[in-house]
């Protein structure tokens, strides 16, 4: 019998590091500084899209196949490499791994080094992501065997080390505790984690048949018990970070930054020493997950491109353009990743959810690509939002749309015309063979 206790350690500990990035260690602290004495409400938001939206993503495609590409047989090729295409971008050179950069050099490189050109540090960030990243058999264990383990023991260090003497005490916010839920969950969107999910799934099953788990059934138990230690990673992480920011006694104001609020917590429990702690640990996440993104969109294009553009190159070429978006803040990266997400992460979502419940019952293409035209529709409209297109019309629409106060507008429309589409494919079924038997 294969022992799983060591491959599980190894996987779960990179899809830990691989979703631990930029945005999942700037937003909790900021979310709990919100939150103020609701702050294990807000852990409760956090952790339903930040962890368990992201691991029903990896149980989807371990469910289906061996990449996100393979639930094209459950859906449609074309639309599932398509939307493969536009989560690519954002997880890849458009958003999440320009952010890693920035946020290393805000938080980890400009406290210490306060005159060092940032474009500079982009070019050297980027120039160690290529080196790690070529060799593509050896990046799990690269992150999960050396890598995480010292990002997990400088990120508890802070976190033990906070709760057990917090800076100061909770404060009473005059946001409730439904209405710090409901933030926390939308913020959690923020970490593209979901979108991730899809795309980190692969990385983690080609590893785990590297490792030797070839059989299905085996394969599907190591990547479930990979995904549950790194929620379980997370889980302590995310909470430790909410908590501390709760309890870090920063000023209120309109235009909080959230690197700033980090360092200061950091400064505040660690003391001196914190700045230089926070940077190895900010140094490490975005590393990790910008190996991670940078690896799987080098694989993304060569097969995309049928070979034209091979792995190595694809890696380059991903480097080259996260670099240029990377020069940019961390808020302003967050800032035009908004309009972007909104459309990308209902969609996504949508098919994940559909195929994770009905995927093995129903087995018509026609309901999914119902259901993942539907969502896309929907999320649209934030798009005309942000633009301020038939402002007046998609705020009316918006109003009508159960959950749309909490960006959930897609998600009872896609799934009533998911069971529409259902029932009139069954029902043109039971017809077609009824008029075969007569």
């Amino acid at each position: 019998m294969k022992n799983k206790f060591g491959p599980a350690i190894t996987l779960g500990f990179a899809l830990f590091a691989m979703f631990f990035g930029a945005g999942n260690l700037i937003l909790p602290p900021f979310i709990g500084l919100k939150s103020g004495s609701e702050w294990f409400a807000a852990v409760a938001g956090f952790f339903t899209t930040g962890i368990i939206a992201p691991f029903l993503g990896v149980l989807t495609v371990v469910l289906f196949g061996t990449s996100f590409t393979d639930l094209g047989r459950k859906v449609n090729p074309f639309v599932v490499t398509v939307l493969a295409f536009l989560i690519m971008l954002c997880i890849g050179p458009i958003v999440a791994i320009p952010r890693t950069a920035a946020a290393t050099y805000e938080i980890g490189i400009k406290p210490l080094l306060p005159g060092f050109n940032n474009v500079l540090f982009s070019a050297i960030f980027f120039a160690v992501v290529i080196f790690l990243s070529v060799s593509q058999s050896k990046i799990v264990d690269i992150i999960g065997n050396f890598l995480t383990p010292f990002l997990i023991l400088s990120l508890g260090i802070l976190v033990v080390m906070g709760i057990m003497n917090p800076p100061d005490v909770s404060k009473i916010t005059g946001i409730s505790t439904q209405e710090s839920f409901v933030f926390a969950f939308h913020e959690g969107y923020q970490t593209l984690d979901v979108l991730a999910s899809v795309i980190f799934a692969g990385i983690i099953i080609s590893a785990a048949i590297d490792k030797g788990y070839t059989n299905s059934n085996d394969r599907f138990k190591i990547t479930i018990a990979a995904g549950l230690i790194s929620m379980v990673a997370l889980l302590f992480i995310y909470g430790g970070l909410i908590y501390l920011g709760a309890h870090s006694g920063y000023p209120m104001s309109e235009n909080i930054s959230r690197t700033d609020l980090l360092l200061h917590i950091s400064n505040e429990v660690l003391g001196k020493n914190g700045t230089v702690v926070i940077s190895f640990a900010v140094a490490l996440a975005c590393l990790t997950t910008a190996i991670a993104l940078s690896s799987a969109m080098g694989s993304f294009l060569e097969k995309f491109t049928f070979g034209k553009i091979n792995y190595k190159v694809g890696v380059v070429l991903t480097c080259l353009v996260s670099a240029y978006f990377s020069v940019k803040s961390v808020e302003e990266i967050i800032d035009y990743a908004v309009v972007i997400l909104g459309f990308v992460y209902p969609i996504t979502f949508a098919l994940i959810l559909t195929l994770l419940f009905f995927g093995k019952i129903i087995f018509s293409k026609t309901p999914f690509i119902a259901a993942v035209a539907t969502s896309a529709l929907v999320a649209s409209l934030s798009v005309f939002q942000h633009f301020n297109i038939f402002s007046e019309s998609v705020e009316q629409i918006n109003s009508w749309l159960p959950l749309s106060q909490h960006q959930l507008g897609w998600l009872i429309p896609s799934f009533l015309v998911f069971f529409i589409t259902a029932a009139f494919n069954s029902g043109r079924k039971k017809h077609f063979k009824s008029i075969n038997t007569d």
